[in-house]
């Protein structure tokens, strides 16, 4: 829907402005052999890789597809275990797919900007792509095209060698970058016609579903919210002897210390019964113990 088309704009937009910062403030090739490759990949793959993990940690498909998964109350059968692995395929593909609008827009914009490449492979350039002296030894040569990220350490003698080995790394990572574009456009726009073939709905259907399930969820939640509060209000009515907001408060309740103890300290989710849970000391408190019926009057005018 635009919604999520909206949202990985968004994400992509964000993750290309992190980039720059990134590269400006923290990139610094050290331009020493056997040390360029790693840091080079690092600041390739790894930011790419947290990106990833946070894409899968944000989605709400993800904790709603792995929570409760020991629950035993469902009876699996064969054929319904066949369509719940289809199921979680679908919805597997679904959270990779929008997981991976920032780290791809990270690894696509770092190879377009050309510097972290430079850095990783600048020192197994082959000697012939700039003519270098045969006298110098494997080695130095290697030490020599470490250097080339930075202009200050490379021998003046190698300043043009260096311009053309930059030129060529450059070439090389911004026409990966474009051909990792190339191909995210092209599987998503296949992903989506494919989908859209195999779909058991029509188009206007289809758009109708993806309606109802916004409107549903948007109601669920302003449900959820307003459920949960009345059956706290009556939990806390039962402790305090009244509910914050009310008018015209004429007596509270008083708790005694036991009370305050057996609501006090670290709160678990406890299950009561096979269908039941406990969410708080609070409510356990409420559905266990008779209150007591000390009282104090309030007075009515202030």
């Amino acid at each position: 829907g635009k919604e999520v088309v909206i949202a990985n704009a968004i994400i992509a937009i964000l993750t290309i402005g992190g980039q720059q910062l990134f590269s400006f403030f923290t990139f610094s090739c050290p331009c020493h052999v056997g040390q360029n490759l790693i840091y080079g990949l690092a600041f390739l793959g790894v930011p790419a890789l947290i990106l990833l993990i946070v894409g899968y940690a944000l989605n709400n498909q993800t904790w709603r597809l792995v929570t409760g998964r020991r629950s035993h109350f469902e009876k699996v059968t064969t054929s319904n275990r066949l369509l719940k692995c289809k199921l979680i395929c679908f919805v597997l593909c679904s959270i990779t797919g929008r997981a991976l609008v920032a780290p791809v827009t990270w690894l696509a914009v770092t190879l377009i900007n050309g510097s972290y490449y430079v850095c990783a492979v600048s020192e197994y350039v082959p000697t012939y792509y700039y003519g270098a002296n045969p006298n110098v030894t494997a080695s130095e040569h290697k030490r020599i095209s470490a250097t080339f990220p930075c202009s200050q350490l490379v021998p003046p003698e190698m300043t043009r060698a260096r311009d053309e080995v930059i030129l060529l790394l450059r070439y090389q990572s911004q026409v990966a970058g474009w051909l990792l574009i190339a191909v995210v456009v092209i599987t998503v726009f296949l992903s989506y016609c494919l989908a859209s073939c195999f779909s058991p709905l029509s188009f206007l259907h289809l758009r109708y579903w993806s309606s109802y399930v916004h409107n549903e969820q948007e109601l669920f939640d302003e449900a959820t919210e307003q459920h949960s509060r009345l059956y706290a209000m009556q939990h806390v009515r039962k402790f305090f002897g009244f509910v914050p907001g009310s008018e015209n408060v004429k007596e509270i309740r008083i708790p005694s210390l036991r009370e305050w103890q057996a609501i006090s300290g670290l709160a678990f989710l406890k299950q009561v019964d096979e269908e039941h849970y406990d969410y708080s000391l609070l409510h356990d408190w409420a559905l266990k113990e008779r209150a007591n019926e000390r009282y104090l009057k309030t007075d009515e005018d202030p």
